[in-house]
């Protein structure tokens, strides 16, 4: 789109913390773990000490003759160490591939493969979880802790001369991530310099015209997504202090909130509902908050709705975007505490005037409705360039004149905005949207923490529930929440760590479901 065009020479992740800390050098970065391949950065640092890290991890891997194009799989303990050897790739002109680390050894052999013998950077632990096989699709396995026959210990280059930053076209590719896999194995999917840079227009417009001062920006989004990417360009070419959260807890998240009083917080939404509980905090850790930023799905209404009860600042916005891994934010709404969001909960927003655009396809010749949903497509220059070794995959989902499907349904309402009604894989015939059933119990009943209908054995719908602390559900109270919803078998109460993630903390609702179907249903 053309807004997202004009000047646009390309993201260059690899200086991304040399060209803060060129602006902003006595600048924080804050983290609330150590880093597995340097212990001693510690969990406070200024950006220029973060950019000086970034471009020795650069040295070691050029040490290694990593050169410019070839690929570097990173696939290690979680950690942000993860995000800065993918900047170190990239300062060195290669190009990093980032997979999660809660993807199971098969999955992470079959993707090194795909990615055509790259480097693989892991870790002695990680290591010993992958079969035998990545050493054979690997160029060389280097390891940032630990030691392995085979292996490159990444400790043993300290000191290595540093080497110039090296920059590659803007159309070159510049970070390859993957999918979030909920409907089997993970894609790779191929950014550039010039379509992350793409992503990154809209975002900045958008949070200049929200936060006007210096904010104290805390993030806890996963280290293989690329939204991770975006979200530290927009905080610290700005010179605003980050603080970057590995661990999701409560508690965790309380104290360290507590004593940070962040102005900005990035989550995903189910880190979001899993924090609805700070709220009731005596410390108050969210009263600071001016922003609540959540991208990568739809959130529940009661969780904005307590979130926002939960700031002190004058008029706290929680924002939404929507969009994809593979194209980035979409479309955007945002939610005061006087716009509730319990009118129109699946409601995602409105695309960014001249970046993005959206529209609504029939499946079936009639007009897509709320009883009736269509396909979601969209336009963007943040789109990536391609599946890595799957272009016909890619192909199938862009239309001949440009529009990419998104795999979701919905419809766009007389004033534009467009309405989420489900993933067109989750479709429950004759239910209606799942989605929104799901808003509703959410409302209705505070002790729920998770709930996803799926479909079950005999294709009935079937509420999986997750309660607070791990409490039997309140089944009178249940059916009086679910009495003016679509019939549905009993719910299933389980824990939430036990339903199957994806690197976004989403549920995996086709293997729910499919776990459901093997008879595991039963309360």
């Amino acid at each position: 789109m053309f807004l997202q065009r004009v000047r646009n020479r390309g993201i260059q992740l690899g200086t991304l913390f040399e060209r803060a800390a060129a602006r902003h050098p006595a600048n924080v970065l804050i983290l609330d773990h150590d880093l597995d391949m340097a212990p001693e950065f510690g969990r406070r640092a200024t950006v220029a000490e973060a950019a000086d890290l970034v471009d020795d991890i650069a040295a070691r891997l050029w040490a290694v003759r990593i050169r410019p194009g070839d690929r570097v799989v990173v696939h290690k303990t979680d950690g942000f160490d993860i995000t800065l050897i993918a900047l170190a790739a990239a300062r060195i002109g290669a190009v990093p591939v980032l997979l999660s680390p809660a993807l199971d050894g098969h999955t992470v052999a079959e993707l090194v493969r795909r990615t055509d013998r790259p480097y693989l950077v892991t870790d002695a632990t990680k290591l010993a979880a992958l079969p035998r096989s990545v050493f054979d699709r690997a160029e060389r396995v280097l390891l940032t802790s630990g030691s392995h026959e085979g292996a490159v210990e990444l400790a043993a280059l300290a000191g290595v001369p540093r080497v110039p930053a090296v920059t590659m076209p803007p159309d070159h590719p510049t970070l390859i991530t993957h999918t979030s896999g909920t409907t089997g194995v993970p894609k790779l999917a191929v950014h550039t310099g010039r379509t992350l840079q793409a992503r990154y227009r809209p975002q900045a417009a958008a949070l200049a015209g929200i936060v006007h001062g210096r904010e104290t920006v805390a993030i806890h989004v996963s280290f293989v997504h690329s939204r991770l990417m975006t979200a530290l360009a927009l905080a610290l070419l700005r010179g605003f202090p980050v603080a970057v959260l590995a661990d999701s807890d409560p508690g965790a998240a309380a104290d360290l909130f507590a004593r940070l009083r962040p102005g900005v917080l990035e989550a995903h939404p189910n880190s979001f509902m899993a924090w609805e509980e700070l709220a009731d905090d005596p410390r108050e850790p969210l009263a600071g908050v001016t922003l609540f930023s959540s991208t990568f799905d739809a959130i529940h209404p009661r969780t904005v709705r307590r979130l926002l009860a939960a700031s002190r600042r004058r008029a706290p916005l929680f924002g939404q975007l929507y969009g994809q891994s593979e194209v980035g934010p979409v479309v955007v709404r945002g939610f005061t505490r006087r716009r509730s969001a319990h009118a129109d909960g699946r409601c995602v927003g409105m695309p960014f005037p001249g970046m993005t655009d959206v529209r609504v396809v029939s499946r079936d010749g009639k007009p897509p409705s709320s009883e009736n949903p269509g396909h979601i497509e969209i336009r963007s220059d943040g789109r990536i360039v391609t599946y890595l070794g799957e272009q016909e995959r890619y192909d199938a989902q862009v239309s001949a004149d440009g529009w990419w499907r998104m795999g979701d349904v919905g419809y766009r309402s007389r004033w534009g905005c467009i309405h989420l009604l489900d993933r067109e894989v989750d479709l429950i015939d004759g239910f209606g949207s799942t989605l929104a059933a799901e808003d509703a119990l959410f409302s209705k009943l505070e002790q729920l923490t998770e709930v996803v209908i799926v479909p079950g054995s005999t294709g009935e719908p079937v509420p999986v529930v997750c309660t607070r602390d791990g409490a039997p559900l309140d089944l009178d109270a249940w059916r009086v929440a679910a009495a003016g919803l679509p019939p549905m078998a009993d719910p299933v109460q389980r824990h939430l760590t036990d339903l199957p993630q994806t690197a976004t903390t989403k549920i995996k609702r086709l293997e729910l479901a499919r776990w459901l179907a093997a008879g595991n249903g039963s309360a």
